[in-house]
């Protein structure tokens, strides 16, 4: 079904492989007549193309990218803006969309969710945006409508920025990194390598999106094959797919911890726009007659069946029929995995949703940028045409991606023939993806067509003793379980003659309804503050050493950016710095914010100038030890922060606050073996946090345990990778972290203490 290439592989005029071993020069040869050049066959890659073309540096190994357009929704919004404008921010310099799906129900919190869109709507008209309002559309279907464009760049604040399907390279970032774009500062990586997703045949009747998407993440996620890297979709099965088909799987390569995707485009692409009324944006891409991947995932399409990804990771996945047929080991499994995450205190089950010898679940959802689309929709609707979900448990909710949607779907029945069947029909919305709707019962199994299935992502409450669980599936598997009255069901058990209507799109809804200022700032329109925005602290300089206390230890495999800062209800304080840090770890580790902020006292003493040891009494005894060995150590030069240790921490999310609130609480560094992505590192640099790395193996320190590290501005300013430390006791205990590559801007972000000071003028 999936094969992959254990190193690089040409492609031979889009639709040959050729393995790049010893005979690989001369086999090309005696096809095509051409002798070759691995070099230059590396920069045949669409990606290439792309990044060239927006790169500002002379140099292809040390890209300065500068991108095409903006966009953010509305939990990240609000601190994008703030940092920038603390920064000097005049004026929008390139398209910039502030979208409104995430807390668009305005359930909690007051008035402060409504307060961030009008703030939204302010700096819309202030300095030359784009304004969607609740409803109208989740963040990337919007980009996919009114945005994308082929051979374009953009870059988003949410980490399911990708519109590679239309043939154009999407990034999700944390805030940090539009901030810089805002600034008309570049986005600074290494060349990333490109590995080549080659699709051949076609796919069975019933088989979607997801179900090629999942089969993909569960084959790549664990070995890091594309890790940081550009996804390529080529080969002859790409035209086989329509263009929401291809959409649905590349939404859901962010689930690979890829950096970004790009896929060659066609006629049905060309189409896409077309219908979206935008026919000059469409570009035809294709890979180079002879082209070179530094990996190769191979696909038959045929092969692919219904697929679903178990608790509590969209790569813990089975093919329906496999866990149907093996429901209590593969159920049991999962129980035992959860322990890894929830220890043994959480009662949560699975197997008991095995009755009479088949897998009952609660809740169906089909929502968002990934379940939304409109041929999800309409096949789920063919499947349940004349069917009854039932009036037990189980219940169904779907969710269009945008309004236009919605309005299609109404006017061609589909939207009818869900209803009839007892599903719900609710608006653009991202909620179900993060936690912030569609909350099931405690210990109940949801069914979701969404992008991800992280712990308590679905809203349940670890700390309160909730639990509940997500399984991805496609929206026409999930349709098939609904028809079942909540009984797990393939799509290809039930025999369904999808009617694929046409699709019509209507632009005077966002004619209507979005305010789109044509890049055109007004400096006359006041910024409307609500009272919970507030600006971020002042955050110091680093200082001559360190002196960091190790708060929180997470020996989890891979933590999760919604582990380390909830989502759902927490969302709606993150326009207040301070008010959200108070729910840093909360799920993971709830004595984290009280540790971190009894640390923070005694900075805050230092930078007063007034006694660190008066304000954190056990701190005397631990500086006593260090200047035992570093005489010329004091409160002066020696900074006081604290740190976490975690495994593989960043997976998930683009949320900047997942490192932003441990940095407003006093926090001076992470700790990791590895970081889970690119982005999470970029968020930690940004916000002048340390991104510290330590060998895999026994730990040299422990929770509650002081690590003193000394001279470690003069370290980064002399670019050094290896960075000597010492464990606090009654003596010091020596040991190394490295700190990887950094650029030259990043090391100054680090010395000046985030992103806003580096910026401040």
């Amino acid at each position: 079904m999936i094969k992959l290439y254990d190193g690089g592989v040409y492609l031979l005029n889009g639709s040959e492989l050729v393995v790049d071993d010893n005979q690989a020069f001369a086999a090309i040869k005696q096809k095509t007549g051409k002798e070759i050049d691995k070099s230059e066959a590396k920069k045949g890659t669409i990606a290439y193309g792309i990044l060239k073309s927006h790169n500002t540096s002379d140099n292809m190994e040390k890209l300065q990218i500068k991108f095409d357009k903006l966009t953010s929704h509305d939990i990240t919004y609000v601190g994008i803006i703030q940092t920038a404008r603390a920064s000097g921010l005049e004026k929008f310099p390139i398209p910039y969309v502030l979208t409104n799906c995430h807390n668009s129900l305005c359930a909690v919190g007051g008035t402060i969710n409504e307060d961030d869109h009008v703030f939204g709507l302010s700096c819309a008209k202030r300095y030359g945006g784009i304004y969607v309002p609740p409803h109208q559309a989740v963040i990337h279907q919007f980009a996919r409508e009114m945005l994308a464009g082929g051979g374009k760049m953009i870059l988003g604040s949410d980490s399911h920025t990708r519109y590679g399907a239309l043939g154009c390279m999407a990034m999700g970032e944390g805030g940090p990194e539009l901030v810089k774009q805002l600034l008309s500062q570049t986005y600074d990586i290494n060349m990333p390598k490109v590995i080549g997703i080659y699709l051949k045949g076609e796919l069975r009747k019933g088989v979607g999106a997801q179900d090629v998407a999942l089969a993909i993440i569960g084959k790549v996620f664990a070995n890091g094959y594309v890790n940081n890297k550009v996804m390529e979709f080529v080969g002859p099965g790409v035209a086989s797919l329509s263009a929401d088909t291809r959409i649905g799987i590349d939404v859901m390569t962010t689930e690979t911890t890829c950096l970004s995707s790009i896929w060659k485009t066609d006629e049905k692409i060309k189409e896409f726009y077309e219908i979206h009324k935008r026919e000059e944006d469409y570009k035809e891409l294709n890979p180079a007659d002879i082209t070179y991947y530094d990996g190769m995932v191979e696909i038959d399409l045929s092969e692919i069946s219904p697929m679903i990804a178990m608790p509590f990771h969209p790569s813990n996945t089975y093919t329906i029929d496999e866990v149907n047929a093996n429901a209590y080991d593969i159920l049991k499994d999962c129980e035992e995995k959860a322990k890894i995450s929830f220890g043994e205190n959480i009662d949560f089950s699975l197997t008991d949703k095995i009755r009479d010898g088949k897998v009952y679940v609660e809740q169906g959802i089909i929502a968002g940028c990934a379940g939304g689309g409109y041929e999800n929709i309409c096949d789920a609707a063919d499947i349940l045409d004349g069917a009854d979900i039932g009036a037990d448990e189980f219940t169904l909710s779907v969710y269009p991606a945008s309004m236009p949607i919605y309005m299609e779907l109404v006017k061609n029945g589909a939207a009818a023939k869900i209803m009839a069947a007892g599903g719900v029909m609710k608006t653009a919305f991202c909620g179900p993806c993060f936690g912030a709707g569609d909350t099931p019962a405690n210990n109940a199994l949801s069914i979701r067509h969404s992008t991800r299935n992280f712990p308590n992502r679905e809203g349940s409450k670890v700390q309160n003793g909730q639990i509940a669980s997500v399984a991805l599936m496609d929206a026409r598997s999930i349709a098939a379980t609904a028809a079942n009255k909540g009984f797990l069901t393939s799509a290809l058990d039930i025999d369904t003659n999808f009617t694929k209507p046409k699709y019509f799109f209507d632009s005077t809804i966002y004619e209507k309804r979005v305010f789109d200022s044509k890049s055109v700032a007004d400096k006359n329109t006041q910024v409307k503050f609500g009272p919970n925005i507030k600006d971020w602290p002042e955050m110091v300089a680093l200082t001559d050493n360190l002196l960091i206390k190790i708060v929180s230890e997470i020996h989890d495999p891979v933590t999760t950016t919604d582990e380390l800062i909830p989502s759902g209800e927490t969302s709606s304080y993150r326009s207040n710095p301070l008010g959200l840090a108070e729910f840093a770890l909360s799920r993971k580790d709830p004595l984290y914010v009280g540790r971190a902020k009894e640390v923070q006292k005694a900075e805050k003493a230092r930078e007063k100038g007034e006694s660190p040891e008066e304000a954190y009494g056990e701190i005397k005894e631990i500086m006593e030890n260090v200047t035992k060995s570093f005489k010329d150590a004091n409160w002066t030069n020696t900074g006081i922060g604290s740190s976490i240790f975690a495994v593989k921490p960043g997976d998930g999310s683009a949320r900047e606050q997942a490192a932003s609130c441990q940095k407003v609480l006093g926090g001076w560094a992470n700790i990791a073996n590895e970081y889970a992505t690119k982005r999470y590192r970029s968020n930690l640099i940004n916000w002048g946090m340390l991104p510290f790395v330590i060998e895999k193996g026994d730990l040299p320190f422990k929770n509650g345990d002081y690590i003193f590290i000394p001279s470690v501005k003069e370290s980064i300013q002399k670019k050094n990778q290896d960075i000597k430390a010492y464990v606090v006791g009654k003596e010091l205990k020596e040991f190394y972290l490295t700190l990887g590559e950094l650029t030259d801007d990043e090391r100054d972000i680090i010395l000046k203490g985030c992103l806003i000071n580096y910026n401040r003028v």
